[in-house]
């Protein structure tokens, strides 16, 4: 029941992302002084987070809901959904279909649904708890891999344009030392953890994410047989983190890389 919820919510906030992109939508700053953050909003993302939240708040009226807009539930509930109504805003922004809704449920603390949908394309991730994971109903599982030389490797950057950027950009030049196949750079985390998920990359880093934009996509790596860390190879905690996802042979060699340019703060802004 609770991944049928999340896949029929997650439908529910894909159509009003598509009816916002094909009427136009208009986008705005997350900024409250008028500064440049990079950071852009639209009434779409609120209206998709509304409908999801409106759903799945009747269906299990006592769960808390976590949001990346208005719900702010409490990450230590019993039962929490972990919601990002619009992943990859720049590239919705742009209208380049590469977006999602994400949604996860937790229970004490634990991911056991994640469900990962790009409207634009139809394309559905879904995994559960000692179930696996699967892309339009086909089972699928991380790559091989065992060297970095045999892989492409797919990273994100935050919206800050200093020291977290530099600190990407040197990993990302680490890894070419590795002999790696290429980099990717894709714009929407979750759909990038799917991609690890999926074989397509051996491995993915991001110096700083929200819990929403990982909690579906954790699950769905380690349902493939993958593994999902924070950048120093820590456990994955339910805030935000920077995060490494990988096949699983890869892991220890990316982690040396990205622990090496890791920044001193998630929150580093120099």
């Amino acid at each position: 029941m609770l991944l049928d919820a999340a896949i029929n919510a997650a439908r529910l906030g894909g159509e009003v992302l598509m009816r916002y992109l094909s009427q136009g939508v208009q986008m705005r700053d997350k900024s409250s002084d008028g500064g440049k953050t990079y950071d852009l909003v639209s009434d779409a993302d609120l209206d998709s987070e509304k409908i999801i939240g409106d759903y799945l708040g009747k269906l299990f009226p006592g769960h808390e809901l976590l949001g990346e807009e208005d719900l702010d539930g409490d990450i230590n509930a019993e039962h929490l959904w972990v919601i990002d109504p619009l992943d990859g805003t720049n590239n919705y922004a742009h209208a380049i279909p590469h977006f999602a809704v994400s949604i996860a449920h937790y229970h004490l603390g634990k991911p056991i649904v994640g469900v990962i949908l790009n409207p634009a394309r139809d394309d559905l991730f879904t995994a559960a708890e000692n179930q696996g994971a699967y892309r339009n109903g086909e089972r699928v599982k991380v790559c091989d891999s065992v060297s970095l030389a045999q892989t492409l490797v797919g990273c994100g950057f935050y919206y800050d344009r200093g020291a977290m950027m530099r600190s990407t950009l040197n990993a990302v030049e680490e890894f070419f030392g590795h002999d790696i196949h290429g980099i990717r750079r894709f714009g929407t985390a979750s759909l990038d953890l799917c991609q690890v998920g999926c074989g397509h990359f051996g491995a993915f880093f991001e110096y700083q994410l929200s819990p929403w934009d990982f909690a579906a996509g954790r699950l769905f790596v380690e349902e493939a047989g993958g593994r999902v860390t924070d950048g120093r190879g820590n456990p994955l905690p339910l805030e935000m983190s920077s995060v490494v996802a990988s096949n699983g042979h890869l892991h220890d060699a990316a982690i040396e890389i990205t622990a090496r340019h890791h920044p001193s703060t998630d929150h580093s802004d120099d």
